[in-house]
């Protein structure tokens, strides 16, 4: 693992936030896509469950696409270099695709749950829940 010093857990929170702001245009931008192909209109009578579970898929897929592609080429999404903050495998390199997937699919479980987070409060080196599972560090 990489001997840079763990971000702290206020560095990932702020990264976090700038990228909560680049995903609400995404996903505005998704939703109004997703809403022309439903002709401009939802009728909530007969369609509502299909045009929620298209809107909720594409959101997620999105969401999963700009981590996963940030960091497995580069090791940071637009939030994280704003504040300085990067993504290393084990050998100190940017995660591949896989352990960006399997990073992103934990991340989400750790921030419903609220405990993964937090676990880098506790861990000697900084490393949030899914980072341990994914075999990853957020340095700075």
């Amino acid at each position: 693992m990489s001997t840079a010093p763990g971000a702290p857990f206020w560095r990932r929170l702020a990264a976090l936030f700038y990228d909560l702001l680049v995903l609400i245009a995404i996903w505005m931008f998704a939703a109004a896509l997703v809403l022309l192909a439903f002709h401009g209109e939802v009728d909530v009578a007969h369609q509502p469950a299909l045009y929620h579970v298209v809107l909720q898929g594409v959101l997620l897929t999105l969401s999963a696409l700009y981590f996963v592609i940030s960091w497995s080429r580069g090791g940071q999404t637009i939030g994280m270099r704003a504040w300085k903050v990067r993504i290393l495998d084990a050998n100190g390199r940017s995660p591949n695709v896989q352990q960006s997937l399997l990073r992103f699919a934990l991340a989400l479980v750790s921030l419903i749950a609220g405990f993964g987070f937090i676990w880098c409060l506790f861990d000697p080196n900084r490393r949030a829940w899914h980072d341990v599972v994914a075999k990853t560090k957020m340095v700075f």
